[in-house]
This record gives structure tokens, sequence and C-alpha cells, in this order.
């Protein structure tokens, strides 16, 4: 079934073993709505387009049972001056869904 509270860093990291886009920008756009009103973020994108990736970045940037220093430090999050990255980076828990693999079940119907 896999970890769902506090999945760790090992998914990024694995996605940064091979060639990698940096979207960590994303990052701030979240840390921007911490502890504000609008504090909820969806981040919709078409189908295969990352959002499993995106994901897995998210957990390994906010998940606090590990350290991702290692794996951010050369990605424009850190890169950019804002100072919300090491403030937020490894201090949530973090509740990782993966719904990719999830069978649709089909609804019989009987009639009598």
């Amino acid at each position: 079934m896999g970890t769902y509270l506090n999945p760790g860093n090992d998914g990024f990291a694995g996605i940064r073993n091979d060639v990698y886009v940096d979207k960590s920008g994303l990052i701030n756009l979240i840390n921007d709505t911490i502890a504000t009103p609008r504090r909820l973020t969806c981040c919709s994108r078409p189908r295969r387009f990352g959002k499993s990736f995106a994901a897995q970045m998210l957990c390994a940037y906010y998940d606090k049972t590990c350290d991702s220093a290692g794996l951010f430090d050369d990605l424009a999050i850190a890169a950019d001056g804002n100072t919300s990255y090491g403030k937020y980076r490894n201090k949530f828990d973090v509740i990782y869904l993966d719904i990719t693999n999830i069978k649709e079940r089909r609804l019989t119907v009987c009639h009598f």
C-alpha cells in the first residue's frame, strides 16, 4: 500500500537522480500561503504534466521526518533569496496519497 504519513524524500531523490526540470518555484507560491486565509492550494495540471513529480517534491520539502537540504540547495527555491526556504523546509507532517494506481470498480446493477 505504501506510506501515507510522512513518506520522506526518497521519491523526490529518485527523481533528482534522473533528468530534472526545476519546478521548485511552486514551493514559494505555497510558502506564501501558509498561515493566511488562502492556505488551501490546488495544483492542477493536464494529464502527463508532472503532478506526481510536483507532489513528491512538496512531500520532500515539507516532511519533518527527513532532512532534504541536499535535494534543494542547488535549486531555484534556495537561490532566489526567499527567507521562507529554510523557514518551512522539513517542518510539517505530510500526508501523501497516490491515486494513479487505483482501479475503477464497476458497479453491477441487478434488475429483478
